[in-house]
């Protein structure tokens, strides 16, 4: 991902592996981060679990992370991450 394009406040990780979707993730948190988006939506599916838990794991340790829960009913529920990033000093 470039900083010269925008980021999506979105990243579809469903049907990748979990090495895969970490590594994917974890280039996405810092390009959100440099562009300054405050929360971002992270697709991961319901499936077993593994995904969301490697994604929550990911999450709990991210320096840029500030906090982070599963979507609101309605809104992926179990099967999508809402992640509140750190702000971005000048």
């Amino acid at each position: 991902m470039s900083n010269n394009q925008p980021v999506d406040p979105e990243i579809r990780l469903r049907h990748l592996t979990v090495e895969e979707a970490l590594y994917r993730l974890d280039k996405y948190l810092d390009s959100a981060f440099m562009q300054a988006i405050k929360e971002v939506r992270i697709i991961h599916g319901k499936g077993s679990g593994k995904l969301s838990k490697a994604v929550w794991g990911l999450l709990e340790n991210h320096p840029l992370v500030f906090s982070f829960r599963f979507a609101n009913r309605g809104y992926g529920e179990h099967g999508v991450t809402v992640a509140e990033l750190e702000k971005r000093h000048p």
